[in-house]
């Protein structure tokens, strides 16, 4: 190999590590499951969901409708919303990072991150 080519081997082995670098930094990893709460594009709550003592209900509300979210240790769902399709309430329960709650009528998504990969559990 010429020395170009091990110079644009070496650019592309450190970009592709800068990457994986950047993209776990922001996804804001964690050790623990943390269930981000975003309304119209802004977190608008965290929640370590290994550290949940007793379960408890809140509701958010805008001018688009409102959601009552339930949050229990491990868990998290939408146990009430005023949007016209209630797939938010009806997806039930999550408690790891595959799938997130989203009610696409309030512009709220609940996205559970950290506390490791379901991919590595599936792969493992």
């Amino acid at each position: 190999m010429s020395r170009n080519g091990k110079i644009i081997l070496l650019v592309l082995l450190a970009a592709a590590g800068l990457s994986v670098a950047a993209v776990a930094a922001r996804r804001g990893e964690t050790d623990h499951p943390v269930a981000r709460i975003t309304w119209d594009g802004e977190v608008v709550e965290e929640i370590e969901l290994d550290r949940v003592g007793r379960g408890y209900s809140f509701t958010l509300e805008s001018q688009e409708g409102s959601n009552t979210i339930s949050v229990e240790k491990g868990r998290i769902r939408v146990a009430q919303a005023d949007c016209p399709d209630q797939v938010c309430v009806d997806q039930g329960w999550i408690a790891d990072g595959t799938v997130p709650i989203v009610c696409l009528p309030h512009k709220l998504v609940i996205e559970i991150v950290g506390g490791g990969s379901a991919f590595d559990a599936a792969a493992g």
